[in-house]
């Protein structure tokens, strides 16, 4: 059975991990879309606040390759950011859309995560769904990451960076604000991950188990 799983949602709500145990559960392949950004961010790093910030973002996605998609390079706070720039760029945007598309419809289909999912680029997607945290748990999160991997972090800035991230989010009409009519909410800012995991779950077998009963 070929099913495609859509998790979108804000910046560290969560959307990522969930995405990645809901394609173990159901032994599908994952795409983090938002390391495709991350890693256009990241290669226009040198242009921010310059002119050809633009017109470099735009290049380098259209000769984006998988290699480029090591997480281990892009976890930087700074290059989130960045990533966050480059995604109100329509052209990049377009130049991105095959590379999801072409990874969803695989035989078998598959989990993607990311801000549009849903809502652009598999609008079929068998189960949509949407995840939400409170700004400051989301911060929470990200600071407990860092330092995991021994990296010293502000949370108050941390904190003011996810919600000045939020805020561009919300101006962008493709930001990670807005789920698809059909989406399934998901709080996740009192759950830990694996309650959070056995939600999505019990969500996913329900809708399957409704499509196949119809």
């Amino acid at each position: 059975m070929t099913m495609i799983i859509a998790v979108d949602g804000p910046a560290a709500s969560g959307k990522g991990t969930l995405a990645g145990g809901l394609a173990g559960y159901y032994r599908l392949p994952h795409l983090d879309t938002g390391l495709l950004y991350r890693a256009v961010g990241r290669a226009v790093e040198a242009y921010e606040n310059k002119p050809e910030f633009e017109a470099m973002a735009i290049e380098a996605a259209l000769n984006l390759h998988a290699d480029d998609l090591d997480p281990e390079f892009l976890v930087a706070q700074k290059i989130g950011n960045l990533a966050s720039k480059v995604a109100v760029i329509g052209p990049v945007r377009k130049a991105l859309f095959q590379y999801q598309r072409d990874f969803a419809l695989r035989p078998g289909g598959a989990v993607l995560d990311g801000r549009d999912i849903g809502t652009v680029i598999c609008p079929e997607a068998d189960v949509k769904l949407f995840i939400v945290a409170d700004a400051r748990a989301r911060a929470e999160r990200r600071a407990r990451q860092f330092a995991a991997r021994g990296q010293a972090v502000d949370f108050e800035t941390l904190y003011t960076q996810i919600e000045e991230r939020d805020a561009r989010d919300r101006a962008n009409p493709n930001g990670g604000f807005y789920p698809a009519s059909d989406a399934y909410l998901l709080d996740t800012t009192q759950l830990d991950i694996e309650a959070a995991l056995r939600a999505a779950v019990a969500i996913v077998d329900a809708v399957i188990a409704r499509k196949a009963g119809h």
